[in-house]
C-alpha cells in the first residue's frame, strides 16, 4: 500500500532511547522504562508493557494533590513501552529542566513529564480571584516536561528594569523566581463606563521569562 501517511514525518519509528521526544508538532512521543505521568485522558496510543494509574495524594502533612493548575488529574505510567500524548491538537514543546531551575506552568498547559521532576501545586501570590486560577503548578529538579499551547506560544523576557504584564486567560508560564501581583490598567471610571475588556492583568517582575499563548479563550475541556 502506496501513500503519503506513510512518510517518515509521520511513521513512529522505535525510540532509541528512554524518555520525552516530540513525535510532531502535535503529540509527545515517551519510551517509557520505568515511570512517568501525564494528564489523564491524554494517551492516544502505546505499545509494549504498560500500566495506566490514577495519581493519589502523597503522605504526610504536605499532601501532594493529584491535580495541577485547574483541576488537571494526573494518572502515573509505568512499565517498559512506547507512548504518544497529546491534547485537543494543540502544539507540544519540551522544556528541559536541570537542577537549579524552576518554572510555574498552568495545569491546562502540562501534558506530560519525567518523573525525575518534582511538581508542587502553589497559589499564585498577589492573584486574588482571576481568571487564570488561583493555583499553578511549579516544577523544579531535573527532567523533561512536555507543555502544550493553542498557537503558537510567545516567550518575553522579563527583567527588574521592565516588568512585563500579561492577561490571566493567556499566559501559559513563567520562571518560578518572578514576583506576581495583580495591576489594574483602567481606571474606575473607564470600568463604569464600560471599559476597554483589558481590566486586570498579572504583573511579573524580577529576571526570568513569561510564555504566553496568542489567545485569551480559555479552553473548554481541562482534561478527561
Amino acid at each position: 500500500m502506496k501513500s503519503d501517511l506513510f512518510s517518515s514525518e509521520s511513521l513512529a519509528q522505535p525510540a532509541a532511547a528512554p524518555g520525552m521526544t516530540l513525535q510532531n508538532a502535535k503529540s509527545v512521543k515517551y519510551a517509557v522504562n520505568g515511570e512517568m505521568h501525564a494528564r489523564q485522558g491524554s494517551m492516544i496510543a502505546y505499545r509494549g508493557n504498560l500500566q495506566f494509574e490514577r495519581k493519589g495524594q502523597g503522605l504526610g502533612g504536605m499532601l501532594k494533590r493529584a491535580v495541577t493548575g485547574e483541576g488537571l488529574a494526573l494518572m502515573a505510567v509505568k512499565g517498559q513501552g512506547e507512548a504518544w500524548f497529546a491534547h485537543e491538537a494543540a502544539n507540544c514543546f519540551i522544556v528541559d529542566i536541570e537542577q537549579g531551575d524552576a518554572l510555574t506552568v498552568n495545569g491546562r498547559n502540562v501534558l506530560c513529564f519525567d518523573a525525575t521532576l518534582s511538581y508542587e501545586i502553589k497559589t499564585v501570590k498577589g492573584a486574588g480571584m482571576t481568571g487564570g486560577g488561583l493555583f499553578n503548578s511549579v516544577f523544579s529538579g531535573y527532567g523533561k516536561l512536555a507543555v502544550m499551547c493553542e498557537g503558537v506560544p510567545i516567550v518575553i523576557p522579563v527583567s527588574h528594569q521592565q516588568p512585563v504584564y500579561v492577561d490571566t486567560d493567556a499566559v501559559v508560564g513563567w520562571s518560578a523566581s518572578l514576583q506576581t501581583s495583580l495591576h489594574r490598567s483602567q481606571s474606575v471610571g473607564s470600568m463604569i463606563r464600560g471599559g476597554s475588556g483589558e481590566a486586570v492583568q498579572l504583573k511579573l517582575e524580577g529576571e526570568g521569562f513569561v510564555i504566553v499563548r496568542p489567545s485569551e479563550l480559555v479552553p473548554q475541556k481541562t482534561g478527561s
